[in-house]
């Protein structure tokens, strides 16, 4: 088959905001680290033979993507927190497909990336839906028609309407296809709903003229840790996204290193100057009640704050949520893989994850995640243990 019949990307934009967000902060603070990620196939898929020769001609052609005129006008109308010196820095930049080690061995992929942190921050959400499109291609698997999918999304919307809540499509890595999640964006445009508030997806939202929705992820305390040491992360993470945002992109990720640590740390100044918290591991009717509980012991009147809810959601999920925090706090939800990968196939279950940082002592410091839900701890062994140890984690 020829390249072209494999390329995935037409957009460097295509890529959840936050990426670009933290790329910002990043050039701007931390310009000479180094990244290391790591591919995890969390649902242990098998891939067909080939897979990573396919996969390698995609990952070349991301090199001919660039940042178009059109393109830079989005971001300096609709992002005016983005920089100048940025946005002309993302005009110029280019996927360097040297980053990116690709392996197969029978129907294992192995996906390595390591370069400077601000240039490889780009791959890792284009690479995971990459091999999630390519998946379901190569393995020529059966999905529902466009307009089962069109009457699908119509009918979550409806429902979400009907529970009163406002959600965004946060669903870019874990996506079926490009092909999928444009129908999924173009439905929720052309439903002219007050509740759909926008995608996580920059091309998305500039393609349909909605908001592009996103802060930052784990990856940003992860390196806090890694640098300053686990104790530090959270108070350092949220110092310097308020120095280079200042005020703007105000919805603080709580739970890198488990909600009860964050809670400790997010002190009357972060909890006043954050607009709220994003829930993306663990027990979300808990998560809630631990987050108008801090509010209200700060004196916060939490219904002047919100939570954006965004994990596994579907429309059970979002109906318990919303009933459990009515009238007590505002709420939101970023709605992914439920959209943009219900096709009437298994969702693929992969992540790809900053392993190692190259930090300004020049060692490569090993990076760790300790979620709400401990099977979902991400690092070395021996450095997850340290990190609970270290911040009296029992779990």
């Amino acid at each position: 088959m020829s390249q072209e019949n494999h390329r995935v990307f037409n957009s460097i934009l295509d890529n959840d905001f936050y990426k670009f967000t933290m790329q910002c902060a990043v050039l701007k603070l931390f310009p000479n680290t180094k990244g290391r990620y790591k591919f995890i196939n969390r649902g242990k898929h098998e891939f067909p033979k080939g897979f990573a020769q396919v996969m390698q001609q995609a990952v070349n052609d991301m090199a001919h993507l660039k940042l178009t005129k059109d393109e830079k006008e989005f971001l300096k109308v609709n992002c005016p927190y983005l920089n100048p010196a940025y946005i002309d820095f993302l005009e110029g930049y280019r996927y360097d497909p040297t980053e990116v080690k690709i392996k197969q061995d029978g129907t294992n992929i192995e996906v390595e990336v390591e370069g400077f942190w601000y240039r490889t921050i780009l791959w890792e959400v284009p690479l995971l839906a990459m091999i999630s499109e390519l998946f379901y291609k190569l393995t020529k698997a059966k999905q529902w028609t466009d307009e089962q999918i069109m009457e699908n999304t119509i009918e979550k919307v409806r429902l979400y309407e009907e529970f009163g809540v406002v959600f965004a499509e946060f669903g870019t890595r874990r996506r079926h296809s490009y092909h999928v999640h444009d129908i999924v964006m173009r439905t929720l445009t052309k439903s002219k709903k007050y509740n759909f508030s926008g995608s996580s997806n920059v091309h998305m939202a500039m393609k349909y003229q909605v908001k592009p929705i996103g802060t930052h992820a784990h990856e940003w305390f992860m390196f806090h840790a890694a640098e300053y040491g686990y104790k530090m992360s959270n108070a350092m993470s949220l110092e310097h996204w308020v120095d280079v945002y200042r005020g703007d992109l105000g919805v603080a990720l709580s739970d890198t290193y488990t909600t009860d640590v964050f809670f400790k740390q997010f002190d009357k100044k972060f909890s006043k100057l954050f607009d709220g918290v994003r829930h993306d591991s663990g027990d979300p009717i808990v998560f809630a009640e631990k987050t108008i509980n801090h509010y209200k012991k700060l004196g916060i009147n939490p219904l002047s704050k919100y939570i954006i809810f965004s994990d596994g959601l579907n429309t059970e999920k979002v109906k318990l949520i919303t009933e459990a925090c009515k009238g007590k706090i505002g709420i939101s939800f970023g709605i992914g893989t439920n959209l943009t990968n219900d096709v009437g196939l298994r969702p693929m279950n992969i992540v790809m994850k900053l392993t190692e940082v190259l930090t300004s002592d020049n060692e490569w410091v090993p990076t760790v995640k300790l979620s709400d839900e401990p099977n979902k701890h991400t690092g070395e062994p021996r450095m997850i243990e340290l990190a609970k140890e270290i911040l009296r984690i029992k779990n």
